[in-house]
């Protein structure tokens, strides 16, 4: 919660002082117990007379409290200092706030306890001016909302001031280092400086050398609904049903030129079902699936105009049936599967200049039954694919499987883009063979 200007103006900074020098004094004191300790145990069992497993315990404990006692003594200077510091900055910026105060009320204004100035005038006869004078008025409403702007800017620098110093303070005495004895000991890289030690985390970058980042996140549930849509013109029948308990995404990227880094999370609980099936171009289509449980999803890509790559993961809690047909002039496919338990899974893949190869792998805790195979288009998507999947488990199994995909369109493209290569390369090198003859 920011200060306010009560706060400000009513604090008492001397104690900061005290505090520091209670700090310091501890601090020198560690540094005597670190000298006293190594010289008195450590040091006056290494004699000789004692030796084997239990004294390599034991000094290698001594070492480990002794570098806490020297630790001990860097984090105590380290919050000395910070207090003194951020004693000698408040008292500077609180002083500006009084300063404008006093200022303010030597112009006949009054600041009331939350920091609002208000015009009353130094002697009666400028009251009466104030009453008959519509303009001198406004002017004065003018003056007074400058000084509050004014006072309240002061105030909040104060505000940024403390929580600096309690950024500072808190990493002082933080330990996040294995040294020693090793995380919650004491920090032996405990900073003093303030500005240092207080910047706030994950300080925004100023300079984007070119790349342009974009993201978002969702989060929504409870819900329940569906829909039913009926079959027409060359879309299928469908019918939908949920019940979300939760369902969370996140998503962002970073681009520069035709390079692009992208990445998604998404979590999901409940129970979901969907059904369709119709006559379209593609042919005879059936497809039914209904699951029930929690799941969740990360996916890393990296893509640019001549290739890309894609790793995901993906893990699955709860129990899943499905059935699927295709049947059409590009191919046939067709599968199912059965599902009760957890199962983790785990996708790779790399595409370039059309063609694309990606494989899966999944490992399963609990029984199941899965098959699908498919030859030719799939979903009306206009590329060429050839992929088989499967899996089993009575209690404890898988799954793998791999699919080639063919985008005709880019493979045509790609061909004419290395034509145009070939044929500018050999221009260049009739062109040289004629320079030179």
């Amino acid at each position: 919660m920011p200060l306010s200007y009560q706060d400000v103006v009513g604090a008492d900074l001397s104690s900061l002082e005290d505090v520091a020098e209670a700090w310091h004094s501890m601090g020198k004191r560690f540094g005597e117990l670190k000298g006293n300790y190594t010289k008195h145990v450590p040091s006056a069992l290494g004699n000789g007379n004692w030796q084997g497993e239990a004294f390599g315990a034991h000094q290698k404990a001594a070492q480990g409290t002794a570098f806490e006692f020297a630790a001990a003594k860097t984090e105590a200077l380290a919050v000395a200092e910070l207090l003194r510091k951020a004693h000698t900055e408040l008292h500077r910026l609180r002083k500006a706030v009084k300063d404008l105060v006093g200022d303010a009320e030597d112009q006949g204004f009054k600041i009331s306890s939350s920091g609002v100035a208000t015009y009353v005038g130094s002697d009666k006869h400028e009251k009466q001016a104030l009453r008959n004078d519509p303009d001198h008025a406004a002017a004065q409403a003018k003056a007074a909302q400058t000084w509050t702007d004014k006072i309240t800017k002061a105030v909040e620098a104060v505000d940024e001031a403390d929580q600096k110093a309690k950024r500072a303070l808190t990493r002082a005495v933080s330990d996040t280092s294995p040294d020693g004895i090793g995380i919650a000991g004491f920090n032996a890289h405990a900073e003093g400086d303030l500005d240092k030690a207080g910047a706030p985390e994950n300080t925004p970058h100023t300079k984007t050398d070119g790349w342009t980042a974009k993201g978002n996140f969702k989060a929504n549930g409870p819900a329940a609904g569906g829909s039913l849509l009926g079959p027409g013109y060359g879309r299928q029948g469908m019918a939908k049903g949920y019940v979300d308990a939760f369902h969370v995404t996140g998503q962002g990227s970073v681009s520069k030129g035709d390079m692009k880094l992208s990445g998604i999370a998404d979590a999901y609980g409940g129970i979901r079902g969907t059904a369709s099936g119709g006559f379209t171009e593609q042919g005879l289509d059936g497809t039914a699936e209904g699951s029930a449980g929690l799941r969740a999803l990360a996916e890393g890509r990296v893509e640019s105009d001549i290739a890309g790559a894609y790793g995901r993961g993906t893990g699955f809690a709860g129990g899943e049936v499905g059935v699927n047909v295709n049947v059409g002039p590009d191919g046939f496919s067709s599968g199912g599967k059965a599902f009760a338990g957890a199962k983790a899974t785990a996708a790779g893949g790399a595409e370039a200049g059309g063609i694309s190869i990606g494989g899966t792998a999944e490992a399963w805790a609990g029984p199941g039954l899965e098959g699908n195979f498919i030859f030719g288009e799939k979903d009306g998507d206009g590329k060429f694919h050839i992929g088989v999947t499967g899996g089993a488990s009575p209690i404890i199994g898988g799954k793998a499987g791999g699919e080639l995909v063919i985008d005709p369109g880019k493979v045509a493209d790609t061909a004419g883009d290395a034509a145009d290569a070939v044929g500018e390369a050999a221009g260049a090198v009739k062109d040289t063979a004629a320079d030179l003859f």
